[in-house]
């Protein structure tokens, strides 16, 4: 039998390459390595999820940036990749949270969320006329039992539950940074300065034009937003400007170390 040539094989989702792979849930993949970095950590008592911004132009607006959202009152989640197909995405996972509601007169679990959202991406994988969403999404929330979780998903509609995880450009950097200073009984103040630590340094080696890190330390308290639902609370909530600041200035000394 005649093999395709090589260019063949991603011109529709549901061609597999001889190598088992398929091209465009691997291009997908690709967009989210390209995206912002966005982090997500688990405490012994809360989880949070923190994301970078980028000012692109000096005209550019930070403040209606958001890669933080909220699905339901008790869970949160983050995103790399296409903001177009997260916004889409988000909106989705909010009306299957509602529908749970209505439905079983109860919160849906952050694990329920994050599978029926792999379920979608899933079914975008195996159709003709259709992409895969070049998105991951991290979910981050506390169960009705009380439960703390972090969840991610990925292009191809797999999930998977983690203790800390990163996505987008900075993915290999924080990875790395969070497998070194990551504990399981940290505190929430712990993973909430774990995650702007890590973040901080993985802007340093990953941006386009390197910063000196006095320079980025000025203007961080705009270029980071900040998340959380603690497990006495069960209520996601986001970081103001003015806590973020705060935060960031009591963390200067850690952040400039070399």
């Amino acid at each position: 039998m005649a093999m395709l040539p090589q260019t063949a094989y991603d011109r529709a989702t549901i061609i597999f390459s001889p190598e088992g792979d398929l091209y465009q849930v691997r291009y997908a993949f690709e967009a989210v390595r390209k995206g912002w970095t966005s982090i997500g950590v688990r405490g012994k008592d809360a989880v949070v999820l923190a994301a970078e911004k980028r000012k692109l132009t000096k005209l550019l607006d930070l403040e209606s940036i958001e890669k933080i959202y909220k699905v339901d009152d008790h869970i949160g989640v983050a995103f790399a990749g296409m903001g177009s197909d997260g916004r889409v995405l988000i909106d989705q996972a909010r009306i299957i949270a509602v529908r749970h509601r209505l439905l079983y007169g109860e919160p849906p679990t952050v694990d329920y969320v994050a599978k029926t959202i792999s379920d979608i991406k899933q079914i975008y994988t195996q159709h003709g006329g259709v992409r895969p969403f070049g998105v991951s999404l991290v979910f981050g929330g506390v169960n009705p039992d009380g439960s703390v979780r972090l969840l991610k998903t990925d292009p191809g509609g797999q999930y998977f539950s983690y203790y800390a995880v990163a996505i987008g450009s900075g993915e290999s950097f924080v990875s790395q940074f969070l497998e070194e200073h990551y504990r399981k009984d940290m505190s929430f103040d712990e993973i909430v300065d774990l995650a702007l630590e890590a973040l901080f340094k993985s802007k340093l080696e990953t941006a386009g034009e390197k910063p000196s890190p006095e320079e980025l330390f000025k203007e961080y308290h705009n270029l980071v937003e900040i998340g959380y639902v603690k497990a006495d609370e069960k209520v996601f909530k986001k970081m103001s400007p003015e806590e973020l600041r705060e935060r960031i200035n009591a963390l200067k000394d850690r952040l400039l170390k070399k």
